[in-house]
């Protein structure tokens, strides 16, 4: 069986397999391409986010660990733009300001409430921005996980047009089966191109997250233990 490799190498080029592909591999491909472009945008933008709140965190607590005092810093983070554990710290001493005062008031406010209020107070911001550094991971999950089998679907497709066009050519050849087959494989290339950084990228942040909710939790508890100080 002789086959013409010039004919071959011209249908197999990329640009003429994705411009001569059925019109339900083009739309596989396409989709694909936009979960991989909205996915690298994400990708950038979270760890840019995830960056900033590790670095925010970091300069946080060398301020608060070098002895400031704790009146003046909150006044500095409520007048600042807050993030992570700044937040944290700004809604735990913010309650613990506001129940003290409303115990001096009254009288009759234990301490075990004033602190739960100040400890479910930084629970909640805690949370808050866990929520916020989480988003988006989501879909680059989802993305590493379906776009393989997006392109999977591509391929079968695209086998499936091959080798019905063989029925319409009395001789079968290379040449002749290559491209559908070609454009197929082109499908589950790009599905992989979508998944694989999705995948390492989703990870890498969730790591990322796991790590700073493990330092927002320890700051809780060294808080609440000097809170508690406080109005002893």
């Amino acid at each position: 069986m002789k086959v013409d490799v010039a004919a071959a190498n011209q249908d197999l080029s990329i640009i003429t397999l994705v411009l001569h592909a059925s019109p339900v591999v083009q739309a596989v491909m396409g989709l694909l391409l936009i979960m991989s472009f909205m996915s690298w945008w994400y990708i950038f933008s979270k760890h840019f986010s995830i960056s900033h709140a590790r670095k925010q965190t970091e300069d946080f607590e060398n301020r608060f660990w070098n002895g400031a005092d704790l009146a003046t810093l909150y006044d500095q983070v409520r007048r600042g733009q807050t993030l992570g554990m700044e937040k944290i710290f700004q809604a735990g001493f913010g309650e613990f300001l506001k129940l003290r005062q409303r115990a001096g008031e009254r009288g009759n406010m234990e301490l075990s409430d004033v602190m739960e209020g100040s400890r479910r107070a930084m629970r909640a911001a805690c949370q808050r921005e866990l929520d916020e550094l989480d988003a988006h991971t989501a879909f680059l999950a989802t993305v590493g996980s379906i776009s393989p089998y997006i392109g999977l679907f591509g391929t079968v497709w695209g086998i499936m047009n091959a080798f019905t066009g063989l029925a319409n050519v009395g001789q079968a050849t290379l040449a002749t089966v290559a491209p559908g087959i070609a454009e197929a494989l082109v499908a589950t290339a790009i599905g992989l191109f979508a998944a694989i950084p999705a995948v390492v990228a989703y990870n890498r942040f969730a790591n990322d997250v796991d790590k700073l909710a493990n330092r927002f939790d320890t700051f809780i508890e060294e808080f609440s233990n000097i809170l508690q100080r406080q109005v002893k």
